[in-house]
């Protein structure tokens, strides 16, 4: 198989999908949410009904850089969101809450994704190198071993996503119920 396609065929795929989040994101930012909390207010309420008191909700920059982070115990929420009082800033931020509830809980996938970060982190920043010297060399007539090595490094990433599915969905599931009561 060409390597050049399916260099061209993730960089498209993930395109698409970061362009259905951010068109989603952006239709229901103009929704308000009928109970007027904010994405902050929504991730504080979620965490005490859980009965999580040592979790701080903060805000972070950027947008949709949303987290959670264990070892700071921090909900942090983009500027799009925690002020917000859109539909879409309540399911992100009960989203995220969704994983400090995983945390608390020892939810068993959250432990495995947090234990495979380290070794996704560096094989997706020496899969970038390696890859683009691969196709350097793949340009210059030679390095197809390297390129392939280069993009089975970043592939990992792509595994290290799907892994984390279930992390994902059920966080979701669980800032969804948070959102119907």
């Amino acid at each position: 198989m060409n390597i050049w396609f399916i260099i061209i065929a993730v960089m498209v795929l993930s395109f698409i999908v970061q362009h259905m989040l951010q068109s989603r994101f952006n239709k229901y930012s103009k929704v308000g949410l009928p109970s007027g909390m904010s994405g902050a207010e929504v991730a504080q309420k979620m965490l005490h009904d859980h009965g999580i008191y040592d979790v701080k909700v903060v805000p972070t920059n950027g947008m949709l850089t949303d987290h959670f982070n264990p070892q700071t115990k921090t909900v942090a929420l983009s500027e799009g969101v925690y002020m917000s009082r859109s539909v879409a800033a309540a399911a992100v931020a009960a989203h995220e809450c969704g994983h400090a509830v995983q945390h608390a809980q020892a939810y068993p996938w959250l432990g495995l994704r947090s234990r495979l970060v380290p070794m996704v982190n560096i094989g997706s920043r020496l899969g970038q190198v390696v890859l683009f010297i691969g196709l350097a060399l793949l340009a210059a007539g030679s390095g197809t071993t390297v390129a392939w090595i280069g993009l089975a490094l970043y592939a990992a990433t792509t595994v290290f996503a799907l892994v984390t599915l279930p992390v994902e969905f059920d966080a979701s599931r669980r800032g969804l119920e948070l959102l119907d009561r």
